[in-house]
């Protein structure tokens, strides 16, 4: 099995990323708000237009991986456009919108398993809400995810992996966004039924790890470009879950801390006993990804995405508000490595270019 060639060098493939898919993720994202602006529903339409405009740079950050679908990556964008817009729009919908019903979180997010199964029907996901009239705005997206996973001929190989990621997501999601006094309690005893596989990890940081799609981008991903088998397959599910996809939501969460309290959310951060602890915490996430994906087929790919997401993440000017936000920044990059240094330097550039420091 031979993998697609994507850029082993950072500053390679921060040319591809601004060159070639950002304007594409742009491109999808233009289609999907024009689609929402069309939502009859008040509601529900502000909350489409809501996770496109502040989640903009999730789609962006997963679309990196469409570098490995060689000449599919168009579609592998499309795919990560659609699919990342559903998992945003169902987080806001759980989390700013009218329900605290377990239920309808669950039927909410039974979209985003239709959206990787071929087979499965298609449902009126808004069932248990009063909200409901989107225009087929959230079927559109299910159906566009499964016109792309048509043409991957591996879905066989990579489906039981994609759709384990997917469920551990959907669950966190119906956990942390029912009533506030039911959330922890949740949260603790679904973890209790997985702490036997993860003694390392504590509840909430086992919640962070469940809280990512990069596992299922790459699958995906390598899928479009025809080089994935089941040994691939295993090997990047056990490389990306729990330590790579814990280190990125942890480190968003990180810098969301300060919103988080304003807007009295949830926030794993909150769980450590103080700032050290949290720091040596996301230390240990940086060095167990360093050695997971040691290996993978495209190793340094894999290990730029770790020192991107350290550097992304931290050059958030969020950062800055945070009590010894600073401090840590510097301690994890130096974790990170000097790629990692290279990424914050570079999206701090690029965010003070756009305005947004």
């Amino acid at each position: 099995m031979v993998t697609n060639k994507v850029p082993t060098k950072a500053p390679i493939l921060m040319k591809q990323v601004y060159q070639k898919i950002f304007p594409q993720v742009n491109k999808e994202l233009r289609y999907w708000r024009a689609r929402a602006e069309g939502i009859p529903n008040l509601e529900l339409r502000t909350q489409a237009l809501a996770s496109i405009e502040s989640k903009k740079f999730h789609c962006q950050g997963g679309s990196v991986y469409s570098l490995l679908a060689g000449e599919d990556w168009k579609r592998a964008v499309r795919f990560i456009v659609a699919y990342q817009t559903i998992s945003d729009y169902l987080d806001n919908l759980c989390d700013r919108s009218t329900s605290m019903d377990p239920t309808d979180f669950r039927m909410l997010h039974q979209s985003m398993e239709d959206a990787l199964t071929l087979s499965n029907s298609i449902q009126d996901y808004y069932v248990y809400r009063d909200d409901r009239e989107d225009a087929n705005y959230l079927v559109d997206l299910v159906n566009t995810c499964r016109e792309v996973l048509q043409e991957v001929d591996s879905l066989h190989v990579i489906h039981p992996y994609i759709i384990k990621l997917e469920q551990l997501y959907s669950d966190l999601q119906v956990h942390k966004h029912v009533i506030h006094e039911e959330r922890i309690p949740r949260l603790e005893n679904w973890f209790a039924t997985y702490q036997s596989q993860w003694p390392m990890l504590s509840w909430y940081e086992f919640s962070a790890c469940t809280g990512s799609t990069l596992g299922i981008f790459c699958m995906v991903s390598y899928g479009l470009g025809g080089s994935i088998d089941h040994h691939l397959t295993e090997r990047i599910y056990q490389s990306y879950f729990p330590y790579l996809q814990g280190l990125h939501i942890m480190l968003d969460y990180f810098i969301d801390q300060q919103e988080d309290w304003e807007e009295g959310d949830l926030n794993f951060c909150n769980y450590y006993q103080d700032e050290q602890e949290l720091e040596n915490r996301l230390k240990y996430f940086i060095e167990q990804t360093n050695h997971q994906v040691q290996g993978l087929p495209d190793q340094s790919f894999h290990e730029m995405i770790q020192h991107g997401l350290v550097g992304l993440y931290l050059a958030d000017p969020k950062v800055r508000k945070l009590e010894a936000g600073d401090r840590t920044a510097k301690t994890l990059i130096k974790t990170s490595g000097f790629r990692s240094q290279f990424f914050h330097w570079n999206i701090k550039l690029y965010n003070r270019l756009a305005g947004k420091s």
